[in-house]
């Protein structure tokens, strides 16, 4: 009994070794302000690491994020942890399933566009799934899962502008131009629209507390010069148009009901659901992309 007893107390003993040997090391590491991918993702993790070690005392969570931090100075190639490395309550699984998901779509487009935030969604991921895992600080639950949804909000609408921009340009370079008196004329239509954006997740409606945050944000900026609102619901290409277009209008509806509990008269909101019809980012067919998931509340007065 004092055998297998002094066996454990050694294997502890190894195990903090271990944790505080990664995190040693990390943390007696200056680090400048990020500038690339693998910057960002030493900043995050370094910094969830800290409040692991000297805050929370959970070295098990401290050496994950230290490991994964000095990982990145060797390569870019890195990914939150697989839903199956987390011992997640059977409640909490699908919605961090559907995160993981949502955000190893747009890994490769965001990596170009949107290091920063994408560094922080990954960071905020496995801080996410983790604080889920232990299930008992709420509000540092929600804190994660908070900081993981704010960072793929930019950077869906970082893949949207780029998107447009490209259409743009497309646009312009088969305009036709009108020569006369040797003065080249090229007409543009340049519809900048006040407008705010509310993602989704895959085949939901349901609206989560960021994206409430964002729309009443948006109305405690601009709902004194709006006095008619269009709420426009979109869908990505997976699914049959049918589906889709009951799925944008339901967007629509719930988007809708918002505004009106933050004060907006029912009676100065329209909605419309479109369905696929109209891409944020063009894709085949049957095609998941959570960029497209989304409601435009636009101001149409």
């Amino acid at each position: 009994m004092k055998f297998k007893y002094l066996i454990s107390i050694i294997s502890i003993l190894i195990f903090l070794t271990g944790c505080s040997a990664s995190y040693k090391e990390l943390s007696t590491m200056e680090t400048n302000k990020p500038r690339n991918f693998q910057e960002h993702l030493l900043s995050e993790y370094k910094n969830r690491a800290t409040f692991e070690a000297e805050e929370m005392h959970d070295w098990n969570s401290a050496k994950l994020y230290s490991e994964k931090a000095l990982k990145s100075l060797e390569t870019d190639e890195i990914y939150p942890e697989e839903i199956s490395y987390w011992k997640l309550p059977e409640e909490n699984i699908n919605e961090i399933r559907i995160a993981y998901d949502n955000l190893m779509t747009i890994y490769k487009d965001a990596k170009k566009i949107d290091p920063f935030n994408l560094a922080k969604a990954i960071s905020s991921l496995d801080c996410w799934s983790e604080q889920q895992e232990e299930n008992w600080q709420t509000w540092d639950i929600n804190s994660c899962k908070n900081d993981f949804l704010n960072a793929m909000h930019n950077i869906y609408e970082k893949i949207s502008t780029q998107e447009n921009e490209k259409e743009n340009t497309n646009k312009n370079n088969n305009l036709e131009i009108e020569t006369k008196d040797e003065v080249t004329i090229v007409t543009k239509n340049e519809n900048k629209e006040l407008m705010q954006i509310i993602y989704f997740d895959f085949d939901k409606f349901n609206l989560s507390e960021v994206s409430k945050d964002k729309i009443k944000k948006f109305l405690n900026n601009y709902g004194s010069v709006i006095n008619e609102y269009l709420v426009v619901g979109h869908t990505d290409t997976k699914g049959t148009n049918k589906y889709n277009l009951l799925l944008s209008i339901k967007r629509a509806e719930v988007v809708k009901e918002i505004l009106i509990n933050y004060g907006i008269n029912q009676n100065s909101i329209k909605i419309l659901g479109k369905g696929e019809e109209s891409l944020a980012v063009n894709t085949p067919d049957d095609t998941k992309q959570p960029a497209n998931r989304r409601v435009e509340i636009k101001k149409t007065n």
